[in-house]
């Protein structure tokens, strides 16, 4: 992907995600929201993004082991870290180009092929889904409502865990491929894939997953009941499984649509349920959902923007002032300069 193309893509979603701020804003009156912000406590901005970063760290840490996992444990640490990072750049560009793009910088960085690393990707969002799931259980017992959904979820992890273990069923798989015209040929990468994700997909490591899960999103759940209490609302055990609840549902149903970050559909939840839930007035309810998407979904931005080009420019020097240094996916090539 080149420079301007990275460039067009984020363009894109900062202008979604401002009509989306703009549309939030008028739902909830700008006025009285300025009225409402007049009286937030601000000073608890670095305590939430401090939070925040716990939750990127703690996601960090997940995408390190996993590496030690799949064999590619000698990838030093700073590289690993700008590589995870460098990911959260694009969480927001259409097509979650973000999700796949730590595999391509580990291929061009340490050699390791696409088929034994793409399987950490679906790892994370696996056991970030179970643990988000659990975080949100205890809104979703006392809502009553959403269960459903939640434990079809569960069935679908754990049958996707169920299959890739079942070695007869993987073995058949890669037979068949190994006979097709047009997999034969990649035939290699597919039991890599395999291989790898029976790895990440055993008991141990998905318990691994899912504790860092709990903890890191846990992180960002305290966050949101931290603006809460910002707000004005009374400190209990009850507001904080309450914040809980809000910020795992809306986050994960905007996961399931294809809008770049869930642009709407989490900040929809989260103002509705907010409401719904909590009781606040809609202007309350906007400017908590804005200060914890700016705080947790375009910090995340702002620092992977960082990352990329902090790695970008490390990777130029070590290739003499080679031309290309990043495969960014689709065959299309990211150029050194980020600046």
């Amino acid at each position: 992907m080149s420079l301007d193309k990275l460039r067009g893509r984020l363009m894109i979603s900062l202008v979604l995600g401002l009509i989306v701020v703009v549309a939030l804003m008028a739902y909830g009156d700008f006025a009285e929201i300025g009225q409402v912000a007049a009286v937030f406590q601000w000073g608890l901005i670095p305590l939430i993004l401090g939070l925040t970063m716990v939750n990127y760290l703690l996601r960090f840490a997940k995408w390190h082991y996993y590496l030690g996992l799949i064999g590619a444990g000698d990838t030093p640490a700073k590289d690993s870290f700008l590589m995870f990072f460098s990911g959260l750049s694009m969480v927001v560009t259409p097509g979650k180009v973000g999700e796949w793009l730590k595999s391509f910088l580990l291929k061009e960085t340490r050699g390791v092929p696409l088929g034994r690393s793409a399987p950490i990707v679906i790892a994370e969002r696996l056991t970030d889904a179970v643990a988000m799931l659990a975080l949100a259980s205890g809104g979703l017992l006392m809502t009553q409502s959403g269960w459903q959904i939640a434990a079809a979820v569960l069935g679908l992890a754990a049958l996707m865990v169920a299959a890739v273990q079942y070695r007869p069923l993987t073995d058949f798989l890669l037979s068949v491929g190994e006979r097709l015209p047009l997999l034969s040929s990649k035939a290699h990468h597919m039991r890599d894939f395999l291989d790898c994700a029976q790895t990440l997909f055993c008991p141990r490591a998905l318990a691994v997953g899912i504790a860092l899960g709990l903890v890191s999103w846990g992180a960002e759940s305290v966050a949101f009941y931290v603006i809460l209490l910002g707000m004005g609302l009374e400190a209990n055990p009850l507001l904080l499984t309450q914040a809980a609840f809000i910020m795992n549902t809306s986050i994960l149903a905007g996961s399931l649509v294809m809008v770049p970050g869930g642009l709407g559909v989490a900040e929809g939840g989260i103002a509705g349920l907010s409401q719904l839930l909590l009781g606040m007035s809609a202007e309350r309810a906007v400017l908590s959902t804005l200060i914890i998407r700016f705080c947790t979904l375009w910090f995340s931005v702002a620092l992977g923007i960082g990352a990329l080009t902090l790695f970008s420019r490390r990777l130029s020097r070590k290739t003499a002032g080679a031309s290309t240094i990043i495969t960014a996916g689709e065959g299309e090539l990211l150029e050194p300069a980020l600046d």
